[in-house]
């Protein structure tokens, strides 16, 4: 079994609860709040734990926030490999009216890195990694972070390690490009394909054309976009397929994309082919949906999911 990292440069401390309802003006007055450590990388590496796997969790943590966000990773039981942040760790919230079920999420930026620093971070994440370790990058970049920053890092990690990334904005971008070294996976979802090809992407044969248009280009060596309720699609060497989600309750999407990336990614470190990989993350992000707040996938329910999860040719 190939040994699993996650990276998390700007983590945050998670808080999440529920009002009546959400207007303006008034004071809400809000059910007790339940709190959860956050960021991408941070909630692949809880998956993988939910999952019956482990992965060792790279997280930057300053100030008073990251000292609350470590008692959190502590008590996740998270084998946790500990960054020293620029600045105070960031905190998210999340309210759920529950007269109309809505969900409004306030991410907030946190700290500025600078070169050196987001540098230093990957020779301490290079050291901690295995020879053939699957290195996985995930949720948004900090402030100060160059969009050549992935790149540099796939480079510094070398050719036996596998990184797969799962980012958005101006780093997503840059990756599009092709620049290499690139990394083994990339994942988005399809908001953010639509972004970077500035056209709607209504079918699944259009998301697979776009990452297969990617992939061809240098982006990554798999390409995965994810079109919610209609599952993913993923472009890689023997060609393009959709994985189908399981049909499921809806109560809360927070960390579905992560948890789709923790079971793809345990799946891979067992020796799974990406192919078969793309439906324990599917029934992961399904099982995911049905949980509340910031919880993630429960085994149990992914379990039972997985055999929803059907693949197709493209």
């Amino acid at each position: 079994m190939s040994q699993i990292l996650t990276l998390t440069l700007n983590p945050a401390l998670d808080l999440a609860t529920e009002a009546a309802s959400v207007l303006p003006g008034p004071k809400l007055r809000c059910a007790a709040e339940r709190a959860e450590p956050g960021g991408g990388g941070v909630n692949v590496a809880r998956a993988i734990r939910h999952l019956g796997g482990a992965a060792l969790a790279a997280v930057a943590l300053g100030g008073a926030r990251g000292e609350a966000l470590a008692a959190l990773l502590a008590q996740a039981g998270l084998d946790t490999l500990r960054l020293d942040g620029p600045g105070e760790t960031r905190l998210s919230f999340a309210v759920t009216d529950r007269a109309t079920h809505g969900q409004y999420r306030f991410v907030l930026p946190g700290p500025v890195w600078s070169d050196a620093a987001m540098d230093q971070a990957t020779e301490t994440l290079s050291a901690a990694a295995d020879p053939e370790a699957i290195v996985v990058l995930s949720g948004s970049m900090p402030p100060g972070a160059d969009t050549g920053f992935c790149t540099r890092m796939v480079a510094a990690l070398g050719p036996g390690r596998r990184v797969v990334i799962d980012t958005s904005g101006p780093h997503l971008a840059a990756l599009a490009a092709g620049p290499q070294p690139c990394p083994e996976i990339l994942r988005m979802d399809s908001e953010e394909a639509e972004t970077l090809t500035g056209r709607a992407l209504p079918s699944r044969g259009d998301s697979a054309d776009f990452a297969e248009a990617l992939r061809a280009g240098g982006a990554a060596r798999y390409v995965i976009v994810a079109r919610g309720a209609d599952g993913s699609v993923m472009a890689g060497p023997n060609g393009r397929v959709h994985v189908s989600a399981a049909d499921v309750p809806v109560q809360s999407k927070i960390g579905a994309g992560d948890s789709f990336v923790g079971g793809f990614v345990l799946a891979l470190s067992r020796g799974q082919p990406a192919r078969e990989a793309l439906r324990m993350g599917a029934a992961a992000a399904s099982a995911a949906c049905m949980t509340k707040g910031t919880e993630l996938c429960r085994k149990s329910d992914v379990a039972r999911l997985l055999p929803d999860t059907v693949l197709t040719s493209l």
